[in-house]
């Protein structure tokens, strides 16, 4: 057969792997690792036990932390579902992949890590929330068995829609559905090596954990962050979405039945939303050990690339805000474990270095000996992993653009360096800023709370962070930064059927 171009030290300890597993019958295409990517929506970067929450417990998603890759610095592109996919696939940015929204589908000449990796050879699946194309559930290029349904699917008895058959109802929890759907692919014979994605809806709103999970945190004090209540430094947009779809004293996706509340007791609304939320989490990372499982017992764990991610992150009040979209950092990092030894050959790695979703695809690609996406942005983090951090970047770029359907947060422009923050707010006509910026030292101040961006000593760093941002959006393509004209922050609710 033909191997991979794959380096030396990792050819090497792949050989090793696959020769130690006397079930590994995948013997002739041992080197070429499995891929299971596990998806997760809007699930915070700190909404794990081996990311420190005091809360919430997830040993099954722990143990890829402790024999794999942490990232500790990873952020989405665009923190809104259909665009940060799209990026993970495609290791582009929103403006060359062109899904800025959450009712565009991914294009079906556009090139995919999948698409790669079937031309190189694998059996390729897809299983579970697409969320691209809200009411497409037929099959996307580049997978040869693909499971999925229209818009955001349900916690309970979903329909779903396999290889374009027909949409059938599954009765059960969704966690558990799409985890038995997909080791029932992974049982499969073959002879090819196998690249499976997992979309998870958990812990997508309208959060409902199954009735084991529900009352995991009834013991818990949950109170609105100190920092919804220090808004005088902050742009006034953020003010008036208070009280709006992603405010703390709106609805609280449905949690909340009569709104606006400002009230101390409103408080109890917002932490059974939260509580519940949590629980979702909980079947999640059952479900990763139930995967785990199998691919042991068949003697393909350590021959699998397995990846553990969200698509962006949440706000979970910072800030008085509830759902995404901004360039905050619960909004933009999410959380990202990868175990596979033949990356990491000298044990398990926590990763300090500024990561974003397009490199996914570059990664896997790299690690998996298949051609590379053409002009993708991001890259591969195989020289991060092996210490070359002189060659990794130390800034990045995040933008979102402005929701006629969720009007709720203007058009966004921030650069993320290694120390600081900078924010800006453009209204799309060409005119000045009309928001005031935001600046955050994340090294002294890593929950944002203070806004240092009219502080005099202040302005000349934000000419240059300003001028650095600019350098990478130009760098990336963005010539002309077209964007919708920002309409202001609007206060009825989004209609239900996009919810």
């Amino acid at each position: 057969m033909n191997l991979p171009d794959l380096k030396l030290p990792h050819l090497i300890a792949l050989l090793l792997i696959a020769c130690s597993h006397p079930a590994a019958a995948i013997a002739a295409d041992a080197v070429r690792p499995n891929v299971v990517l596990v998806l997760c929506d809007d699930i915070r970067w700190d909404a794990l036990s081996c990311a420190g929450h005091p809360h919430l417990k997830t040993p099954e998603i722990d143990s890829l932390a402790a024999e794999g890759l942490y990232f500790e610095n990873i952020f989405c592109t665009t923190s809104l579902c259909s665009p940060s996919r799209a990026s993970i696939l495609s290791g582009l940015y929103a403006h060359a992949h062109g899904i800025t929204n959450n009712f565009t589908d991914y294009p079906e000449s556009l090139a995919s890590f999948p698409r790669q990796l079937q031309k190189s050879g694998y059996q390729t699946a897809y299983i579970g929330k697409w969320h691209m194309g809200e009411q497409n559930d037929q099959p996307r290029p580049g997978f040869d068995h693909f499971v999925t349904h229209k818009g955001q699917g349900k916690y309970f008895d979903t329909e779903f829609n396999t290889n374009g058959t027909g949409g059938k109802v599954v009765p059960g929890y969704y966690t558990t559905v799409v985890t038995d759907m997909a080791i029932e692919w992974l049982k499969q014979p073959r002879d090819q090596p196998f690249a499976l994605m997992i979309g998870q809806k958990a812990p997508h709103s309208f959060y409902l954990p199954e009735p084991k999970h529900e009352h995991a945190f009834d013991h818990v004090e949950i109170n609105y962050p100190h920092s919804s209540f220090q808004l005088h430094d902050k742009p006034q947009w953020i003010q008036q979405r208070l009280k709006t779809w992603h405010g703390i004293y709106g609805p609280l996706f449905d949690w909340r039945k009569d709104f606006p509340d400002t009230s101390a007791a409103g408080v109890v609304d917002f932490s059974e939303m939260v509580r519940n939320y949590w629980g979702t989490i909980l079947s999640v990372d059952e479900s990763v050990g139930r995967l785990k499982q199998h691919l042991k017992a068949t003697g393909q764990f350590d021959n699998t690339v397995f990846i553990f991610m969200g698509d962006n992150g949440l706000l979970e009040g910072e800030h008085g805000m509830v759902d995404k979209r901004t360039a905050h950092e619960p909004s933009m990092r999410v959380p990202m474990i990868i175990r596979y030894p033949g990356l990491t050959p000298d044990g398990p790695q926590r990763i300090k270095g500024q990561v974003m979703t397009v490199d996914v695809a570059p990664t896997i690609l790299d690690l998996c000996g298949a051609e590379p996406l053409p002009h993708a942005h991001g890259k591969s983090i195989q020289p991060l992993v092996a210490g070359d951090t002189d060659q990794w970047r130390t800034s990045l770029f995040y933008y979102y653009n402005y929701e006629k359907q969720f009007p709720y947060t203007p058009n966004v422009r921030a650069l993320r360096t290694d120390r600081w923050k900078y924010i800006r707010y453009p209204h799309g006509d060409g005119s000045p800023d009309r928001h005031m910026a935001e600046l955050y030292d994340l090294e002294n101040d890593p929950s944002e709370s203070v806004n240092l961006a009219q502080a005099a000593e202040h302005q000349e760093r934000i000419l240059g962070l300003r001028a650095e941002l600019e350098r990478l959006m130009k760098e990336a393509g963005i010539d002309n930064d077209t964007m919708p004209l920002d309409e202001g922050i609007g206060s009825e609710l989004p209609d239900k059927a996009i919810r």
